[in-house]
């Protein structure tokens, strides 16, 4: 019969490699992707110019930004790391400052604590936000005027209509894959 010694070291000898693989297996899920003040580099999760990052972030599944163009037009740019399912809708700020985008009836509401996924008053998903950034206010070209940063978002501007694009998007980018 072996020793209790003999059975302790066999354990620690196979737990060892068991746990280094289990490092490795979380390990890029649970670390921040890589990003700059646009949004998550090689992402649909990214603003491009002239349009800003006002804010972006990522869940334990999902990855979004929030961008406004020059004329002052927000939109959702969100991908589910998971199959690499992206959206990109026009989207609004409310005086809390949260966005809200919405797509054939489902609502991405994005605030610094989490994406809420909803169809009405049921959510579908609430996932807490792992990583935010609020990057710093673009500087505005020297021909126009840039708003004051302490006023109040403008609640006159014309509803936006969603509409489904009829082409299909491209595969998902490196940063989107998901599992297998």
């Amino acid at each position: 019969m072996p020793s209790f010694r003999t059975t302790a070291r066999r354990v620690g000898v196979a737990t060892i490699p068991c746990a280094a693989l289990l490092a490795v297996l979380a390990s890029p899920a649970d670390s921040a992707p890589a990003f700059d003040s646009q949004g998550y580099l090689d992402s649909t999760a990214r603003c491009s110019a002239p349009n800003a990052a006002v804010v972006f972030g990522s869940t334990a599944s999902s990855r979004v930004a929030i961008c406004v163009s020059p004329e002052g037009a927000y939109q959702y740019r969100g991908v589910r790391v998971r199959d690499g399912a992206k959206l990109i809708a026009p989207a609004a700020r409310s005086a809390d400052g949260a966005f809200t985008a919405v797509n054939d009836g489902i609502e991405y509401l994005v605030t610094s604590s989490s994406l809420v996924v909803s169809s009405g008053p049921e959510v579908i998903r609430d996932e807490p936000m792992l990583d935010f950034h609020r990057p710093a206010a673009p500087q505005a070209p020297s021909s126009t005027q840039a708003p004051s940063s302490t006023q109040a978002p403008s609640t006159s501007q014309a509803p936006v209509t969603t509409s489904t694009p009829t082409t299909s998007l491209p595969p998902p980018l490196p940063a989107e894959r998901g599992a297998s």
